[in-house]
């Protein structure tokens, strides 16, 4: 069974950083993308940034230049380091990976997402 674990959100002051990671385990064979998305209250899910398994990046516009987004493909973990923070940015975040996994002698592909980490951007 894969599963993805966040930690890291919490409550900052306008302007604050935070830092978020996430860890894919279980009997993976590749990840490919991986990524974090947020969904505000009332709004629908957006993408914040994603980054293939060669460290090439994308990010949403609202986002450029603020955060970052990395990842350790040694230890199946991508992170998200936030800077600027503004209230707008609070939301929960997703964590979300491409990834192949065994089931017995076979593989197979799915997208998998984390169970989501409160960030709450807030004097």
């Amino acid at each position: 069974q894969v599963q993805l674990v966040e930690s890291g959100g919490g409550l900052v002051q306008p302007g604050g950083s935070l830092s978020l990671s996430c860890v894919a385990s279980g009997y993976i064979k590749v990840i490919r993308d991986m990524g974090w998305y947020r969904q505000a209250p009332g709004k629908e899910r957006e993408l914040v940034g994603v980054i293939a398994s060669s460290g090439s990046t994308n990010y949403g516009d609202s986002v450029k230049g603020r955060f970052t987004i990395s990842r350790s493909n040694r230890k199946n973990t991508v992170y998200l380091q936030m800077n600027s923070l503004k209230p707008e940015d609070t939301a929960v975040y997703y964590c979300n990976a491409d990834l192949e996994h065994y089931v017995g002698s076979y593989s197979t592909r799915h997208d998998y997402w984390g169970q989501g980490t409160q960030v709450t951007v807030s004097s």
